[in-house]
């Protein structure tokens, strides 16, 4: 089986918790979404027409009846049903605990969107949501019908709480995620920047693949260009372009993302994952995972473990 870097980017990226609900909204309304850090949210709009705002993005786009729209980076956010309209916090009008719900905002009537919110940790999420665009934007019938079918079952799974529901719920979350981004990938992804817009790109595509597939191998500038079927000093500049780090400074990112998974949560040494990381001593590991990260790899298992803990215990 050909090696797919895109499933390789969601088995690392699991939502660790989510909420699905619908916000049924009337009148002039604008709500500032101050909760995206380290969460990646999906929406379609099932009513109405509203205005939607992305810092970063030079302009407001009108979402319409069937449009599905995903944020990944974290930046702030405003939707609105126009844009005079002085936003409140998204915070102080949604209960985060209403899942399965439908909030009425307004007395309702004119807006309606359903919404999923994945909730992701560690610091390889934040990289990982790093690579991805501001906005996801899916316009066209047959792919939005295909979100909006994931996000109405995952309410009716939250709302009956049948047996399995909760894995029911989060297999969905998962499809959306990798449907949102085999979406993104085959549309706009041509123009964006970074290493995961890049796979849309044949050549890029067939160096990540390597990379990701055998992460200890030492790879060369030389191996990664070979693989592209491009010169070295072509395909080091055509790489930079596009995924906006050299091939070598992507492939340590990687390594490092991958370390971050076992060490939350396997079992193997340290030197054992510096060996499958493709470092020859654990002391080159450890300067590396404390440049990217920013701690020890003992001090990242020890935090992740005892979040992981807490979670269990709550």
């Amino acid at each position: 089986m050909t090696f797919d870097p895109l499933s390789e980017v969601l088995s690392v990226l699991v939502p660790r918790s989510y909420i699905t609900a619908g916000f049924d909204a009337g009148g002039s309304w604008a709500l500032t979404l101050d909760d995206l850090a380290g969460r990646i949210k999906c929406y379609v709009v099932m009513k109405g027409r509203c205005w939607l705002w992305v810092a970063g993005i030079d302009r407001a786009l009108q979402l319409g009846e069937g449009d599905c729209f995903v944020l990944a980076s974290g930046r702030t956010a405003v939707i609105a049903s126009d844009l005079d309209t002085e936003p409140r916090l998204a915070s102080e009008v949604l209960d985060p605990n209403r899942s399965g719900e439908v909030v009425v905002h307004n007395g309702g009537g004119d807006v309606f969107l359903v919404g999923s919110r994945f909730d992701l940790a560690g610091p390889h999420a934040g990289m990982m949501l790093q690579a991805l665009p501001p906005l996801i934007r899916i316009d066209t019938v047959r792919e939005s019908a295909t979100m909006k079918l994931f996000i109405d079952m995952m309410m009716d799974e939250l709302r009956e709480a049948r047996p399995g529901s909760s894995q029911i719920a989060q297999n969905l979350s998962h499809m959306m995620l990798a449907q949102a981004l085999r979406l993104y990938l085959s549309s706009s992804a041509q123009t964006e920047i970074g290493w995961i817009a890049a796979l849309a790109d044949p050549r890029l595509n067939a160096a990540i693949a390597a990379m990701h597939s055998q992460p200890s191998h030492a790879w060369t500038l030389d191996d990664l260009a070979a693989r592209a079927a491009m010169s070295r000093s072509s395909f080091a500049r055509h790489f930079r372009s596009r995924v906006g780090e050299t091939p070598l400074a992507h492939l340590t990112r990687w390594r490092m993302i991958l370390a971050c998974q076992k060490l939350a949560t396997g079992h193997e040494t340290v030197g054992q994952i510096a060996l499958a990381s493709g470092y020859t001593s654990e002391y080159s590991f450890n300067t590396a995972f404390r440049r990217i990260i920013g701690q020890s790899p003992g001090r990242y298992r020890h935090t992740e473990k005892q979040a992981a803990t807490s979670a269990y215990s709550a």
